[in-house]
């Protein structure tokens, strides 16, 4: 999970994987959107909500990157056009100024960025992907607040797209900033969550990993739901329109990739610091190789 400086994370390059190569961290001074995606997320504090929002997305600092699979057969659209159409209606607009935060507890502040030298390494075995699949599946279909939000469900295609994005469903993959597994989670991330849900997650185990990703995913869901779409839950693709903040979905995508200290801000609009994240990853939620695993 990541901070707002940047990593650079899953490159998916046409015909990459077939080519059988491997990408190395980006150098300096590269535009984002002509770099890899982040491959972890790591969450801006909330002490950071006062800083001004950034205007461009900053320059990846280097981290784990490995050979993926091939790029989506077209080329993403700036945004989604779609129009409700659930019948349980269309969700409220973002709220112009956001609501106090239901969630005092947060999570912890970003590492450092990695060296640009830094190149990721690897322990243990890597899990087949048929292993993967199987794990990513149990992670979106887990009910991750039963109590306040039984209806709060997290789309199996956003968290099959958000593994390939951030690791390319490598599960023994570790980050230069720290990032590890599937879901690129940071340690601090996860002991947060382990004491927040009372749980006791595994970092290093891939099912556990998914787990802890899509329970991350569950949790800015509520989060940002609660603070700007008068607690509408719904992640449907359906619900957004031209404009990248209309939407909970691309909200969560960029919240998972930037952290939620520079999507939801007490008191400021809702803000998607990163479109070219949001956009890889609604692209590859319909169209990436990994879906078809």
């Amino acid at each position: 999970m990541r901070v707002r400086t940047g990593r650079v994370g899953a490159l998916v390059l046409a015909g990459f994987l077939l080519a059988g190569g491997a990408v190395g961290c980006a150098g300096k001074g590269e535009r984002p959107q002509d770099q890899a995606a982040p491959v972890s997320v790591a969450e801006t504090p909330v002490e950071d909500a006062a800083a001004d929002e950034p205007t461009d997305e900053p320059s990846p600092s280097a981290s784990a990157v490995a050979a993926l699979g091939t790029a989506p057969s077209r080329k993403p659209s700036a945004s989604p056009s779609k129009k409700p159409t659930r019948s349980t209606g269309a969700a409220p607009k973002p709220r112009a100024v956001a609501k106090p935060p239901t969630e005092t507890k947060v999570p912890p502040p970003p590492p450092k960025p990695a060296p640009s030298s830094c190149k990721p390494s690897y322990k243990g075995p890597q899990a087949s992907r048929a292993d993967v699949k199987a794990a990513l599946s149990a992670a979106a279909g887990r009910t991750y607040w039963p109590s306040s939000a039984p209806e709060l469900k997290i789309p199996l295609n956003l968290v099959k797209a958000t593994a390939w994005q951030e690791s390319g469903w490598q599960s023994n993959i570790y980050a230069c900033d720290g990032g590890v597994g599937l879901m690129q989670v940071m340690p601090a991330t996860a002991t947060w969550m382990n004491q927040r849900f009372e749980q006791s997650y595994d970092i290093a185990d891939y099912q556990d990993n998914a787990y802890l990703g899509a329970n991350y995913l569950a949790w800015l869901t509520k989060y940002i739901g609660d603070m700007y779409f008068e607690a509408d839950y719904r992640l449907d693709a359906d619900l957004c329109t031209a404009e990248l903040d209309s939407c909970l979905l691309n909200a969560v995508i960029s919240a998972y990739n930037y952290g939620h200290g520079a999507v939801a801000r007490e008191g400021k609009p809702l803000a998607i610091p990163n479109p070219s994240y949001v956009r890889n990853v609604r692209a590859l939620m319909t169209e990436c190789v990994c879906l078809g695993y």
